[in-house]
């Protein structure tokens, strides 16, 4: 029987679901508290805080079916994904999970029940390997599942050894592997399908192993390897899932799968890569020169290249996301509602890539050009890595034009780059991540929870459950003393889906506590931060809890327009808007979104309107409740930073706004009263920030512009209509008298020419060289047009000091530029003046700091030219 990819999956989910697992969705590839991973790269890092202690969850038991992404690590560097048959950017990750539940006799039994019963793969065609001194797990495999002691494996630390950093909890592993018989050879035909780790011991600084008092089991099964497996495919490519994929490279280039190993990889690359595109930018990771965005822009690129390879040379990997979607929809229905907004970014990440290509050929033929004026018989490791980080050629592009020219690569060299760049990238990429105090789990295990009733209510009375000073719990607060409270149900909203957390007071008789801010560091504690004003305050006591009710009126003003704006920038701009990023506060709201260029000055008037005109229908906002599938099929829209659990609140403002959101919103539009777009710019590539007030701050925002504006009237003696224009004329005016005021420094300067400019022969050559003070860059550059011209040898240098720090300037006369460089002279003027320069063949500029050294560096200049001169002679 074959199965579907589907299949394998959905039974997978089932089998587990039904043995009193939880089914968790997967998390976005973006991790959502870990800063030392740039992408989810295993089924285990969306439950890493549960197995630290940090973090608990309602369940002991889970199952997951988790997208992963790895560019990087044992076996899976980026640039051999395509090259080997198993390994991919993109993967998903099967995992069943025990949280201090059951433990390896049970994750074994599941596991073999599972392959044998379900998958229906023969007892006879399955291997084990396990740590070589894990006895238990030996015992189990042979006694309990019968399986024959040569057909179990004992392996060493590297393959059965698992841990997650160099100190927490670590353990032994056991894989299964299956037979795929003789046609196969080594790795590939004993092919590892599932790895089960027992994490049962705890590595402390010293590298001891100390047992964990609940030990956790941790499993990972690949589902295109084991899809591969059933489908009898030769490699992961020729699965349901991605052979498409395959198909699709095959029509764009006219290339056959299966002709050459060449194109074999390259049909590879664009599948394999296409799926991680898709899914890496559908949650959210936009191409970008740091971080997440870089390591996307390289997979796009490496993408381009391999299509370039198979003779494509036009932007076609946006074509593929719609093949993607199509393929990946049924798990994942959020890839619909992203699909149009993924293609955009595609497209013009491509359209971007191919001019920067371009200029890259220009740049890779100068560094021959000059590789052959110097000289070498290669270009340097520095050069070709520029070629290939900064302008994305291939280096089998890069090494064919060298060889082209005659002209070797310094691989070794480029290597070392490389290297150095990798280092850069590990040293730089930080992640904000709030910290997460171990006592917050301990809370949430002592069962300190909070109920959230801030949606109905605004003050509320109830139960001090706990008091957290620093990192200490205590049971007494006293007057001053900064603190975070629990309490057993709260109105107050934590920090989170991009709102702010609410302020307020928690009192009783005796204490008043004033709640600066609200945070929700794990999941179920809400703690209010802040300080006791006066009298004291003990765990148990009954106490009145109060918002800042007019500073939450606001907030949800700014939230409920939030909703309004995200449906006016789709209904103006386009379906390829997306939610990037949002902040609601109280005074204002900033609303990140995706777009490829600046709004005009129409485009923000209409939505303004458009969100303004909706206030005033007063439309009802409803708030609903639903299982998170069922909210996507009525149309609602899922922000891709956000993470969601299994049931979500729906909110819809009328038929004009429907999304998912946990936030705090008005009952109707109307109450919103009035929205003003403030500001509207870039915050990176492809996105676009608008900042926006509503109510009684943009009221206030309009009043101050309204107010300014009859001053600058005031000030110019001007009605409103005539500002703009009579700003425009005194512009004009400036501009004129800036033009007469250079004319006249130019006129000055020439007039110094006789007194600052000294002219002597070297040879038939003229050159004229002249200090001055304070003279702008721009005008020392005219200065220079101007002697240059007065015939056709003649080689002019200039400089200006402004405190110790020197311009140069050193032009040639055209006829002369093709044999003595003006870029050449500046660079070994500038090494004797401690600076450098570069610019045209004809007129180039650099600097300097050392004044000092002036008279040295124009008697070196002469002899550069002298060394010119005697050339020509011996030439001719």
């Amino acid at each position: 029987m074959e199965f579907s990819t589907d299949q394998i999956r959905e039974l997978f989910l089932d089998f587990f679901e039904k043995k009193g697992h939880t089914r968790v969705k997967s998390a976005s590839l973006v991790p959502e508290s870990d800063p030392s991973l740039l992408f989810v790269n295993a089924g285990m890092v969306p439950f890493k805080n549960v197995f630290l202690g940090i973090e608990k969850r309602p369940y002991t038991r889970a199952v997951s079916c988790q997208k992963c992404l790895r560019v990087s690590g044992k076996h899976n560097d980026l640039e051999q994904v395509g090259y080997t048959s198993r390994h991919h950017t993109f993967f998903e990750m099967l995992g069943n999970f025990s949280f201090g539940d059951y433990f390896k006799e049970k994750a074994i039994e599941l596991a073999w029940e599972f392959v044998t019963e379900h998958l229906k793969i023969p007892k006879e065609k399955l291997y084990v390997s396990v740590f070589r001194d894990d006895d238990e797990a030996f015992r189990i495999w042979n006694e309990k599942i019968g399986l024959p002691s040569d057909r179990i494996w004992r392996l060493g630390e590297e393959d059965n050894f698992w841990q997650m950093g160099d100190t927490g909890p670590c353990g032994p592993s056991s894989e299964i592997y299956v037979d795929r018989g003789e046609e196969y050879e080594g790795e590939e035909r004993y092919l590892e399908i599932w790895n089960l780790v027992f994490m049962q011991f705890h590595r402390d600084e010293k590298g001891n192993l100390n047992p964990l008092p609940k030990p956790n089991i941790d499993t990972g099964m690949g589902l295109e390897r084991i899809a591969s497996v059933l489908q009898g495919t030769k490699t992961n490519y020729e699965i349901d899932i991605i052979y498409p994929l395959i198909e699709f490279g095959e029509e764009i280039s006219g290339r056959k799968y299966g002709d050459t190993f060449e194109t074999d990889v390259a049909l590879r690359v664009v599948a394999d890569h296409l799926r991680a595109l898709t899914f890496a930018i559908g949650d959210g990771v936009l191409p970008s020169n740091e971080g997440r965005g870089y390591v996307i822009r390289r997979i796009l690129r490496r993408a381009l290249r391999f299509g370039y390879k198979l003779g494509v040379k036009d932007p076609f990997l946006h074509r593929g996301v719609d093949l993607v979607v199509d393929l990946m929809k049924g798990p994942y229905p959020e890839l619909e509602m992203s699909k149009e907004f993924i293609k955009g970014v595609v497209r013009a990440e491509e359209e971007r890539f191919i001019r920067t290509l371009r200029e890259g050929l220009e740049a890779i033929q100068e560094m021959v050009a000059r590789a052959k004026e110097e000289g070498r018989d290669r270009l340097e490791g520095k050069e070709v890595f520029t070629a290939y980080d900064t302008y994305g050629f291939p280096l089998d592009l890069i090494d064919e034009i060298a060889r082209e020219a005659g002209l070797k690569i310094d691989m070794e060299g480029f290597h070392r780059e490389m290297e150095s760049q990798r280092e850069r990238a590990r040293k730089h990429f930080k992640v904000a991540a709030k910290e997460v105090k171990p006592v917050y789990g301990h809370l949430k295990d002592l069962g300190k929870t909070s109920e959230f009733v801030g949606y109905e209510n605004h003050e509320v009375e109830t139960e001090l459950i706990a008091i957290l000073v620093g990192d200490e719990l205590v049971s007494e607060l006293k007057e001053g003393q900064e603190a975070e409270l629990v309490l057993n149900r709260t109105p107050f909203y934590p920090e989170r889906g991009g709102q702010i957390g609410d302020t307020g007071v928690i009192e009783t008789d005796r204490g008043l506590f004033r709640v600066e801010d609200t945070q929700s560091p794990v999941d179920g504690v809400i703690v209010h931060k802040g300080k006791l004003l006066h009298g004291h305050l003990r765990v148990g006591d009954r106490v009145k809890a109060r918002i800042d009710k007019e500073r939450r009126k606001d907030i949800m003003r700014n939230h409920t327009a939030t909703h309004l704006l995200h449906a006016a920038l789709r209904s103006v701009l386009g379906e390829h808007v997306r939610q990037a990023g949002s902040l609601v506060a109280d005074k204002y709201l900033r609303f990140d979104f995706t777009h490829f260029k600046a709004l005009s000055r129409e485009e923000i008037r209409e939505i303004e309107e458009l969100v303004n005109s909706k206030i005033m229908e007063n439309l009802p906002v409803k708030v609903e409740e639903m299982e998170y599938e069922e909210a996507l099929k009525t149309g609602a829209v899922a922000i891709f930073e956000e993470k969601y659990g299994d049931r979500v609140r729906v909110i819809s403002a009328g038929e004009f706004s429907k999304e998912l959101c946990g936030g705090t919103h008005v009952s109707r539009t109307g109450d919103i009263g009035y929205f003003k777009i403030v500001s509207e710019t870039s915050v990176g590539a492809g996105i676009r920030r608008i900042v926006a007030k509503t109510g009684r701050w943009a009221v206030a925002e309009s009043l101050e512009e309204h107010f300014l504006l009859e001053e600058v009237q005031a000030s110019l003696r001007a009605k409103k209509e005539e500002v703009l224009e009579r700003v425009e004329s005194l512009k004009e005016s400036l501009k004129q008298k800036e033009k007469e005021i250079a004319r006249l420094r130019q006129e000055l300067l020439k007039l110094q020419i006789k007194d600052q400019v000294e002219t002597f022969k070297v040879g038939d050559l003229n050159i004229s060289w002249g200090r001055f003070k304070d003279v702008d860059p721009q005008e020392l550059r005219n200065l220079a047009d101007i002697l240059r011209q007065k015939g056709d040898r003649n080689v002019v240098f200039l400089v200006s000091e402004r405190d110790g720090r020197l311009v140069t300037v050193l032009a040639v006369s055209k006829p002369l530029s093709e044999t003595l460089r003006a870029d050449q002279l500046i660079k070994e003027v500038g090494k004797i003046i401690g600076g450098g320069g570069g610019g045209r063949k004809d007129m180039a500029q650099g600097g300097g700091s050392k004044p000092e050294e002036l008279e040295r560096a124009v008697k070196i200049l002469k002899e550069k030219i002298a060394e010119y001169l005697k050339e020509g002679a011996e030439r001719s």
